[in-house]
């Protein structure tokens, strides 16, 4: 049984916004429901992870087709992104200067260290990595532009937290509880020693909790005072990356590319910091 419009309404309107265009967020999350690694999707599968009732779905992936953000597949009946939703993404970073100033020192990085070396920004419960550079050796991470690492087990999305204003940290961490549900004190443990680890510091750990063979090093990159918030991060197998390594090598080389980076923005950004 699905939702009715209004029920869905009230999912994506709190407050009943007169401002908010209902329609326009459903076809968002449409978009959004696409995963990494799957292809296509059906109207019952995208209603189902949404929550929009299934006649809104069909209407909506009819429109996304003919606007070229999704494309349709008679065979199968299902629906994968579209050539639009692709150059969204490109035009989105073309724009953004800070990956031109950013990538030559990750690139450097990454070669010295043999690592995973990456900047990364927040998109809801997630740090998507909108540049990254890979060593040469046999023991690094494969990860490329536009992977996604949850926030609350990630080093960069642990430093992206302690580089937000107190204020909007606890919205976050209030909207994470929320997720998480009976997880969250186990998370929120693992973000508090980041939070003590970036004021000892000056950067965050991540040792085997996003992964188990996986540890890192990162710290936020803060502009504008505060109103654009990224981080960039360090990682790679935990067999090679041990605390030791972490807090004496990588972490204090790391704080030394992420002066560089604002040293080159400072003339376009005076407020990076």
């Amino acid at each position: 049984m699905h939702p009715t419009d209004t029920d869905a309404d009230d999912l994506q309107l709190p407050g009943k916004d007169r401002n908010f265009v209902t329609a326009l967020a459903r076809g968002l999350e449409l978009l959004r429901a696409f995963g990494t690694g799957e292809e296509y999707l059906g109207n019952a599968e995208l209603s189902n992870r949404t929550n929009i009732p299934r006649p809104t779905v069909s209407r909506l992936t009819y429109t996304l087709t003919q606007l070229g953000y999704l494309q349709h597949n008679t065979h199968l009946e299902k629906y994968r992104l579209g050539p639009g939703v692709l150059a969204l993404g490109y035009r989105f970073l073309a724009n953004m200067g800070i990956r031109e100033i950013a990538r030559p020192h990750l690139q450097k990085f990454a070669d010295a260290t043999d690592c995973n070396v990456s900047l990364g920004g927040a998109d809801r419960s997630d740090m998507v990595y909108l540049e990254t550079c890979h060593g040469h050796g046999p023991l690094i991470i494969r990860l490329d532009t536009g992977s996604r690492l949850p926030i609350v087990t990630s080093a960069i999305g642990r430093a992206w937290l302690c580089g937000l204003s107190d204020e909007r940290r606890q919205q976050v961490l209030q909207e994470l509880a929320s997720e998480y549900g009976d997880d969250w004190p186990q998370h929120e443990a693992g973000i508090q020693q980041s939070l003590k680890d970036y004021a000892q510091y000056g950067f965050c750990l991540s040792e085997q909790d996003w992964q188990r063979d996986i540890s890192a090093v990162a710290m936020p990159l803060i502009l504008e005072d505060g109103a654009e918030v990224m981080a960039i991060n360090c990682g790679g197998s935990s067999l090679r990356l041990d605390h030791d390594r972490l807090v004496n090598n990588l972490g204090p080389r790391l704080k030394e590319v992420a002066n560089q980076i604002k040293q080159e923005l400072a003339p376009r950004n005076p407020s990076a910091r």
